[in-house]
This record gives C-alpha cells, sequence and structure tokens, in this order.
C-alpha cells in the first residue's frame, strides 16, 4: 500500500476548479508537499462551496473540471511524483433541489416502488405510506401548486406520480418545516432536512454509490481517500471493509472524533483518523496549566456561577434529543416497541433522550465499545432514576449489536453529541476558546510534557499513518487564531482587565458570550467587519441560548453586532484591542511556530490546510473557506514578495521537504529532555534521525530571563538545524578526543536565538 509523507488539502469549488488546482501543484511540490488531499468530487447541489451535498455518485462535478479535470490533475501530480488523495461522502445525499438527485426524484415518483427506495433509510409506515419532506413555511400551503405537470413550492419542483394530478395523491407529502423535529421518516447527516442519508450497508447500494470512486482506482487516478462521517453508517467496519476491496487496500484515512481517552477500532481497515486528536494534543501541550484557576474564576464571574462543563454538555444534548433530533429518537422507540411492549412509548422515548445525552463518546461500535454504553446506563440511571425499569428493559435490547434499534441508537449517538456538543456549547463556553475544537474536551485544559510523549509513544506504535493537522475545513478557529489566544493562559490578569474595559466600552447583554466574541476577534485581527460580523451571527445562533437560526432575539443581535462595530469605529476600544495585541502577538507567533513544528514532525501523515504555510487565522466555516492567493505564497517561496508569516511559509517547507524526502528520519519516537532553570519550557523529539525543539509557554520564559543555563541533551551525532542552515556543536560519545566534545548538552540560548523552533538533522546519517 501506498501512504504519503504528507499531504496538501485543496477545496476544489467551481472557482478554484481541477484545472486551477493541477496548474499549482508544482508550487506544491516546492513547498515539500507529497499527496494533494482534494475535498468531495462527485457531483453536488448547484453552487455548492463544499461538496458534501452529492447529488450523483457516477460523475465528478462538472463544475469542479468534471471527468477531465480530474484526468489533468492526476496526470499532473504523477508527473511530479506526487499522490492524490480525496475526500468521499457515504453516509448522505443532497435532495435540497429535488430535480438535481435522480434517485431522490425517482423515490419521489414512484413511492417505495421505485428502484432506488432501498437507497434511502426511509421508515414509510411513520408516514402514512409517504414521505414526509418539511420544505413549508407558516402559513404557507397555499404556494404548493400543480403546474406543468409536475407539483412546485415557489421554486422547488417535485414529481407527480403517474396518473395523479394532486397533492394528496403523491408518495411524499409537503409539511411545515417544524414537523422535521418530531415527524421526520427518512434519516439525515445529523439535523440537515436537505440532505438524505443513505444505506451503503446493502450490497447494491454499496456498488452504486461507489461506481465512479472505482473508476478512479481502476484507473490509477487517485491513491487514497478519506471517508466522510463515518460515524453515520450501520456499520462502519463492514463498509471499510468493503472499500478496501473496491480500491485494493488503498490508504484510507477516516473522520473520526475521538474522545479523551478513547481509541480507534483497531480491527478497522484504516490507517487512522484524520487528525483531531492530534489537534488537540497540541494544543494542550502549548498552554499554561497556571492560567486554569484564574481563568475558571473569571468564567464564574462572567457567568454568575460556576460552570460545570459535563452538566452543560448533557443539558445541551438532551435538548437535542428532545428537539432537532427529536424524530431520530422516536425513530428508535418505535423499533424499541417492535421487540418489546412491556414499558410505555413514553418513557422509552424519555430514556432514550436520556441515554443519548448522558453517552460520553461519539458512538460505539458494538460490541467494541459496550464499555460507553454501560457508562451511559450508569449515568442515566443517575439523573433520572424514575425510569430504573425502563432501563432494565432497555439494556439488553441496546446491547445487541445486531438490534435494529442498538443499530439505530449506534448511528443516533454521534447526531446528538456533535449538535450538541460542537455546534452548541462549544459557542457557550467561554473559559479559553482556544480548546472549543472539533476533537477535543474544552474541560481538559492542559496536558504536560511527560503525557504528550507518552500519547506520541503510543501514536508511533499503533498508528504511524494516521493524519496530524491543525487547521481543517470544520475546525472552529485556523491555527494561528487559537495560538494567540493560547498566549491568554499566560496572561489571565492582562485578559480579565482588558475584557472588563471592553464589556465597558461595548456592553453586551451576556457577557459571557462577550468572552467568546473578543477572543475570537483577539485571534483573528486583523479582520474585515464582514468576516467579523458573520462569525458573530453564526456564534450566537449557534450557542442557541439567547437567540437562535429560527427566532433570532432582534435586541440581543444587533447588541452583538455593535460590539464587533465598535472594534473598526471606537477610538477607546481600539486602544484597549492594540493593547491586547501588544501582549499577545509575538507570544502568539511563538505559539503558532511550535504548533506547526510539532504537528509536521510527530507521529502520523501531516496535513497543511490550504494557505495555511501562511498565518492562518480563519475563524469558523465558511470563513475558513476563503480564497487562498497561492501566486502570493508561490512569490513569497521563491523570495520575490514579503510577508510577515514567511518563518512560518519557509518551517513548513523545511518539514514537508524531510518528510518526503528523508523518511528513515521518521521511524521512531523518543523524547529529549533538558535541564536546567527553564526546561519546561521546551518540548523536544527525536523521530530518528530529525529532532524537532520547540518553546512552550513563552510568556514564562521570557518573565524568567530566557534560557539562562538551560540545556538540551541530544544524541551522539552531527547535528545541523535545518531552519537556519546552522551547525549544531557537534555532540560525541565519552570517546571523543576532548572534554569539550563529550557533552552531551547544547543551550537553548544558542539553538533558538533566532526562531522559537529548531529542525535538527543528523548529518553523519
Amino acid at each position: 500500500m501506498q501512504s504519503p509523507a504528507n499531504t496538501y488539502r485543496l477545496q476544489i469549488t467551481a472557482d478554484f476548479d481541477l484545472f486551477e488546482a493541477a496548474a499549482r501543484l508544482r508550487y506544491l511540490h516546492e513547498l515539500g508537499v507529497d499527496w494533494v488531499y482534494l475535498s468531495p468530487l462527485l457531483a453536488a447541489e448547484p453552487g455548492s462551496t463544499h461538496g458534501y451535498d452529492v447529488v450523483a455518485f457516477d460523475h465528478v462535478d462538472p463544475s469542479r473540471g468534471g471527468t477531465e479535470g480530474l484526468g489533468t490533475l492526476s496526470a499532473e501530480a504523477r508527473r511530479l511524483g506526487m499522490g492524490v488523495l480525496v475526500d468521499i461522502v457515504p453516509n448522505h445525499v443532497g435532495v435540497a433541489t429535488p430535480a438535481e438527485d435522480a434517485w431522490w426524484w425517482d423515490v419521489l415518483h414512484h413511492g417505495r416502488e421505485s428502484e432506488h427506495a432501498n437507497a434511502f433509510d426511509i421508515e414509510w409506515p411513520a408516514g402514512d405510506g409517504r414521505l414526509l419532506i418539511p420544505v413549508v413555511g407558516d402559513g404557507d400551503e397555499d404556494a404548493i401548486q400543480v403546474r406543468g405537470g409536475e407539483l412546485w413550492y415557489h421554486d422547488l419542483r417535485f414529481p407527480l406520480a403517474p396518473g395523479t394530478s394532486t397533492h394528496d395523491e403523491q408518495h411524499y407529502r409537503l409539511v411545515n418545516w417544524h414537523e422535521a423535529d418530531d415527524n421526520l421518516n427518512y434519516r439525515r447527516f445529523f439535523a440537515v432536512n436537505s440532505l438524505a442519508a443513505v444505506r451503503v450497508e446493502d450490497p447494491e447500494v454499496f456498488a452504486e454509490t461507489h461506481i465512479e470512486i472505482r473508476r478512479w482506482f481502476e484507473e490509477g487516478l487517485v491513491d487514497g481517500l478519506r471517508v466522510d462521517h463515518p460515524d453515520g453508517l450501520r456499520d462502519p467496519k463492514r463498509y471499510l471493509d468493503d472499500l478496501a476491496l473496491l480500491t485494493g487496500d488503498a490508504y484510507v484515512l477516516v473522520e473520526k472524533i475521538l474522545e479523551p481517552g478513547e481509541s480507534l477500532p483497531g480491527d478497522w481497515a484504516t490507517e487512522g483518523t484524520t487528525g483531531y486528536d492530534a489537534l488537540g494534543l497540541i494544543d494542550r501541550v502549548l498552554t499554561d496549566p497556571a492560567g486554569q484557576q484564574p481563568l475558571d474564576a473569571l468564567e464564574t464571574r462572567l457567568r454568575g456561577g460556576p460552570v460545570d462543563w459535563a452538566a452543560m454538555i448533557h443539558g445541551t444534548k438532551r435538548e437535542v434529543a428532545d428537539g432537532i433530533l427529536h424524530s431520530e429518537v422516536r425513530r428508535i422507540t418505535r423499533e424499541v416497541r417492535r421487540v418489546t411492549t412491556a414499558v410505555s412509548f413514553t418513557d422509552i422515548e424519555d430514556a432514550i433522550a436520556e441515554l443519548l445525552a448522558c453517552f460520553p463518546v461519539y458512538r460505539s461500535y458494538l460490541p467494541e465499545g459496550i464499555e460507553h454504553l454501560e457508562h451511559a446506563f450508569a449515568l442515566a440511571r443517575e439523573h433520572r432514576p424514575d425510569l430504573a425499569t425502563t432501563y432494565d428493559v432497555l439494556q439488553p435490547i441496546l446491547s445487541d449489536g445486531w438490534s435494529p434499534p442498538a443499530r439505530r441508537f449506534q448511528q443516533t449517538s454521534g447526531m446528538v453529541m456533535a449538535k450538541g456538543v460542537e455546534d452548541c456549547a462549544f459557542y457557550r463556553y467561554s473559559r479559553l476558546t482556544s480548546l472549543n475544537e472539533v476533537g477535543g474536551d474544552p474541560s481538559v485544559f492542559s496536558v504536560d510534557v511527560d503525557a504528550f510523549h507518552a500519547a506520541m509513544a503510543t501514536r508511533q506504535a499503533d498508528w504511524p499513518r494516521a493524519m496530524t493537522t491543525l487547521s481543517t475545513h470544520d475546525t472552529k478557529r485556523g491555527e494561528d487564531v487559537r495560538a494567540r489566544i493560547t498566549a491568554l493562559a499566560e496572561l489571565p490578569d492582562v485578559w480579565s482587565s482588558a475584557l472588563d474595559e471592553l464589556l465597558t466600552l461595548a456592553p453586551l447583554p451576556d457577557p459571557g458570550f462577550g468572552s467568546l466574541l473578543w477572543q475570537a476577534i483577539l485571534g483573528a485581527w486583523p479582520a474585515s467587519r464582514e468576516r467579523l460580523h458573520g462569525y458573530a451571527e453564526k456564534a450566537m445562533r449557534e450557542a442557541g441560548d439567547r437567540t437562535t437560526w429560527t427566532e433570532p432575539d432582534e435586541a440581543y443581535e444587533a447588541a452583538v453586532h455593535a460590539a464587533v462595530d465598535a472594534a473598526f469605529d471606537s477610538d477607546d476600544v481600539r486602544r484597549v484591542l492594540d493593547g491586547l495585541l501588544s501582549h499577545v502577538a509575538a507570544l502568539g507567533r511563538s505559539n503558532a511556530l511550535s504548533a506547526k513544528l510539532v504537528a509536521l514532525t510527530m507521529p502520523g501523515v501531516p496535513d497543511v490546510y490550504q494557505g495555511s504555510e501562511l498565518w492562518e487565522q480563519s475563524l469558523v466555516d465558511p470563513d475558513n473557506r476563503r480564497p487562498v492567493d497561492f501566486d502570493h505564497r508561490a512569490a513569497v517561496l521563491a523570495g520575490s514578495a514579503e510577508d510577515d508569516a514567511v518563518a512560518k511559509l519557509h518551517l513548513t517547507r523545511a518539514a514537508l521537504t524531510l518528510r518526503r524526502d528523508r523518511p528513515e528520519l521518521f521511524t521512531s519516537y523518543t523524547p529529549v529532555t533538558a535541564t536546567g532553570p527553564a526546561a519546561d519550557h521546551v518540548l523536544a523529539f527525536d523521530r530518528g534521525g530529525a529532532i524537532a525543539v520547540v518553546t512552550r509557554l513563552p510568556a514564562g520564559l521570557e518573565t524568567a530571563g530566557g534560557w539562562g543555563r538551560t540545556r538540551l541533551d541530544l544524541p551522539v551525532g552531527e547535528w545541523r538545524d535545518i531552519l537556519t542552515g546552522h551547525p549544531v556543536v557537534e555532540v560525541r560519545g565519552p570517546s571523543g578526543p576532548s572534554l569539550e566534545t563529550t557533552s552531551t548538552a547544547v543551550d537553548l540560548a544558542d539553538l533558538l536565538a533566532i526562531h522559537p523552533v529548531a529542525l535538527l538533522v543528523r548529518e553523519d546519517t
């Protein structure tokens, strides 16, 4: 099996199609990239900017370059010796525009008799034999009309069943959009009504949905795949086994979020995750643990009382189970009732919702992960002892990994976790928002160097080809936004004082949300007014406690937007913001370079998200899908243009090139230790001939007066820092020619005199 030394993620769109991507491969090759990593390519909804709303499985999206574009990109990659990794979407299809999805259209046309009816996860009896389509606005039923041989609702077209002429004769029923919460009878992607789940567990459906993907491998166009959202699949292990057969055991990664302490099932046909677990460790090893207590105190003051993260996410998950995903809970309940009628529908429904709220990870894969289900039952019994009898009935049913209720419960728990935690609680908890990241637990404030080394040793042993990353299209904040926010853990008093002043100058109804907002502004600055308003709207509506997407509170939202405007229009606010930047900008740059070097050199396959070889100060999507100026990056790389992130670009090129061209230097993992007064401020490890050395907690280091006599213990060898080109003092063994060359240590003050990081390579290997 071919596997990449590193990857570079590109978002393929109509404006940056496969032909344009092919033209940029030369730059990526010069940057040191081994494989190009592409966003979804199959035909998607018209105008889709992300490609996850696939509408056809048999061809590449014409607006993204089509078959010819993929052929052109693949040929150029082969010419440069590069591989191609593509993101695929097996769990769902786009149905926002019914006429665009031939399968969905056919199901609407012919109902259960459609040749594609089995492709979708539809519970026909729950809709009295009809598929419920929640698109109708309040009081807008009169807009449903028949004209031109079709059913129309405003600009949406739907087919008429043969021989029919009215809405009430169809295999589907257009219903009020509110009914999606409680009565929907098709499975979706999370709570997105316009993304309908497909049943790839059916062999025929698998074959039909992978026709084009099979061609990619048969014709040698693609080398590996990234599987989107495997937790939505009925049986992820079986799916990955089927995919391995189809691709000839190609390199495959899964977009799987692991909670702290959780491991990927060892029998999956995958090389590992896409790297959110690695991201969380990198951020936390660079976070000052001393900041936890004062930032907790600040959060308590802003919120008017202590914030219990576990209690918060239990509440937000329960809100989701009782709200936007209630239809999924009701479907599980109906399946349980087909097994037993020993307890009432209402009690089962209540107990299922409670178990989903108590589930500690995204999902189990029974019998793998049965301990997570047992944990959920134990916690649910504590929360709701009144449902003890119902839990007694449910536990054996949900513990049977092959029963329909158990399978559906497993598919649903990840939805509840994602919507309740990532898309809600992450916007309510503001203690240190660099920790509010996909795949991370914000209640875990930091990890120490020893814990990081232990995790890396395990990663090297068990998942050496899993992906590592710092930024993706799903991250809530770009890597360098987080790096700057992380600095606040070292300056809690400075932050608290400045925040108080900002909240006085630009008052907000919810000062806790104000903390989250000002951290985002600080991390992304300088940013356009439009970008920050877009972030503010999404953040407050996703939080959902003061305003929502469906019922916006105009007064609250006006106050939040006024605070954003104040960052541009108020001299006093700018004074405070500029003062904060003077404290954290340099620290953020140090953290950013440290995080980048660790991500690019630690065990795994490092991925660089498009454009992040320079400062990556994006916020949540769609901000992080903005166009990238590759001409500027190529000019900076060539030395014909300037940029204040040039150090990051050259660090990225050095590390990527080394990983691609000298793989023998990255075959093991050994901690490298330091001694002296500032030893806690360095993280270093030897990958088998390449040593990464990074600064951590730079504010504390500066306060302590710098490195002083702190020294790094290097293995015997001739070492050179490839970031500066400077040789490091030769380290010899005890049999060296003089006392001066028997030392196994170098001064960190000398080693890190130019950059806060170093990448050492043995010159004698």
